[in-house]
């Protein structure tokens, strides 16, 4: 395992639409150790793939002692609202107020390639709606009901 850099606002691959994983080999498992090692050196509830430079629709989140690793993850249902100060590896010290759905239930496919769903509620959601995001290039600051603090404070979009 080796911690990878944490790409930050202003890099262009950020703002990209992560692809597809189809390949599920030893190359995959080493990102996914190696994207759950720079989550920890870091601090982080969740890393996207693109987080660490790689344009793939893979996310590792840890709520609650819960480890979890997402590969082609999908939102399947969504329920009720939640509004929570969040913040991002990729953004630095900022943390702002987003709304979020309550309770999720996401499908996607384990690190061997076999499909499972997951129901999660309030911080476990919140993490999992935050990490698909960045598989779609939208970062919290793009939703965050603090964006004018965010620009007054020099923050970048």
């Amino acid at each position: 395992m080796a911690t990878r850099k944490v790409v930050k606002v202003g890099d262009q691959n950020l703002r990209k639409k992560s692809k597809e994983v189809k390949n599920f080999d030893e190359d995959l498992w080493q990102l996914l150790d190696d994207m759950k090692e720079t989550m920890y050196a870091n601090d982080g509830m969740g890393l996207a793939a693109p987080q660490v430079g790689v344009l793939r629709r893979i996310v590792v989140v840890d709520v609650n002692n819960m480890f979890v690793e997402l590969i082609n993850p999908q939102i399947v249902y969504q329920e009720g609202k939640d509004i929570e100060k969040e913040g991002c590896l990729s953004v630095g010290s900022f943390k702002g107020r987003v709304e979020r759905p309550y309770k999720i239930t996401v499908k996607a496919v384990d690190r061997y390639g076999y499909p499972f769903s997951l129901t999660g509620e309030k911080w476990l959601a919140r993490c999992i709606c935050h990490e698909l995001d960045h598989l779609d290039g939208i970062l919290f600051i793009d939703k965050t009901l603090d964006k004018k603090e965010y620009l007054e404070k020099g923050g970048r979009i």
